[in-house]
């Protein structure tokens, strides 16, 4: 989810993917949208917001249609009744993850606590399911309420319509899920949200519709923060048009300053790993464990954890491009002279073990291992190879 709160006025206010959009549309008016529906496509491709306008569509109680070119009729909303307001007031779904938590918190008992699970529910017959906090995954009590509630039939609205906001569940609640999605009631939708739809079982990929938002070109992206964030400078705004990876809610919402920050962090094992392949110089492991160390347990730690490894993979995938001969496609333009100097030591193999030993850290980080101990193996992985 992006920074901003408000949603689109309309579909053609949702920037990029108009084909796919348009399928979705038309498959609402003519009453044919799967029951059950992966929406894919990286971190701000707007997932979050598609999935909202998708269900004030299907909600809305005007039900107005817009035409194609060739008179089939396509889906809309009004964005003023009474369904597409309350459905539209979940926006901002930090905002309602935290008052969800904030409510939890005030329950007198531990125990009751600890079987509260967070959900948000901004109308009768929409819940939407976010990772739970601190572990952020969708957990079995979540599923559990999902699978219930879709037995009844819609209190005020023609369907009744789950969000899960992610695809990174416990396996007790991935297997629940499958239960629903096999035999989903006539009158339930249930749209998960993935930036990597491989993170989910296969046998509930085989069960779900799967729509793709793809990457928005660099100069579109360009442009679109020349409108609607002149404050960026404009060197600023190329870096951030190359590493917002096509998203238009993450160019939009991007924080070039955290960023930079993880991405420093991120620096000092490809330093660390350079010097030790190139055996000009000794590793300076006092400064990179210093650095470990401070990544946490709890959110806050994950999160922070969660964006170092952002920053190396696409570190990573940078001098993969500049080793394939297209440094025109290279993200991190302000760095380019230490990512050559990095190339010149660290090879294809090297880098491609690097990659897969960077995914079992962050496999690693879903099971809960410790964040600075996992770091610390990775960075003598690195170092070694």
């Amino acid at each position: 989810m992006t920074a901003q709160t408000a949603l689109p006025a309309t579909f053609n206010d949702f920037l990029g993917n108009s084909t796919a959009i348009e399928h979705l549309r038309t498959a609402i008016a003519a009453g044919r949208l799967p029951h059950s529906l992966i929406l894919a496509g990286p971190s701000g491709a707007g997932k979050y917001t598609l999935a909202l306008m998708l269900a004030m569509a299907v909600e809305c109680e005007r039900q107005p249609r817009d035409l194609w070119s060739n008179g089939q009729a396509l889906a809309s909303f009004c964005g003023v009744c009474h369904n597409c307001t309350r459905i539209a007031s979940a926006a901002n779904l930090e905002d309602e993850v935290e008052k969800a938590v904030a409510i939890r918190e005030e329950l007198k008992t531990e125990a009751d606590r600890k079987d509260t699970r967070v959900l948000v529910q901004p109308h009768p017959d929409v819940l939407i399911v976010p990772p739970d906090p601190p572990q952020l995954l969708i957990k079995l009590g979540q599923i559990r309420t999902v699978i219930q509630r879709s037995h009844y039939l819609p209190n005020e609205a023609p369907r009744k319509i789950f969000i899960l906001t992610a695809a990174n569940m416990m396996k007790e609640a991935a297997n629940s899920l499958l239960k629903v999605l096999e035999e989903p009631p006539a009158t339930v939708h249930i749209i998960i949200l993935a930036e990597n739809p491989g993170e989910l079982l296969p046998t509930i990929r085989s069960r779900c519709a799967t729509v793709r938002l793809g990457a928005l070109p660099v100069e579109e992206i360009e442009m679109l923060l020349t409108d609607r964030r002149p404050d960026i400078p404009p060197k600023q705004r190329t870096l951030i048009a190359r590493l917002s990876q096509g998203a238009a809610g993450k160019a939009l919402s991007f924080d070039l300053e955290a960023y930079t920050a993880s991405r420093a962090d991120a620096l000092l094992f490809l330093r660390n790993a350079a010097a030790a392949n190139s055996g000009t110089a000794e590793p300076d492991h006092t400064a990179l464990f210093k650095m470990t160390e401070t990544y946490r347990a709890g959110a806050e730690g994950q999160q922070k954890t969660s964006a170092l490894l952002r920053s190396l993979s696409l570190l990573l995938e940078d001098l993969l491009l500049l080793g394939a001969g297209t440094p025109e496609l290279v993200r991190n333009t302000d760095l380019r002279p230490e990512l050559d100097r990095f190339g010149s030591v660290l090879s294809f193999a090297w880098i491609e073990s690097a990659s897969r030993a960077l995914d079992q850290v962050q496999s690693g980080m879903r099971r809960n291992l410790l964040r600075s101990l996992s770091l610390d193996a990775f960075a003598g992985q690195l170092a070694a190879r």
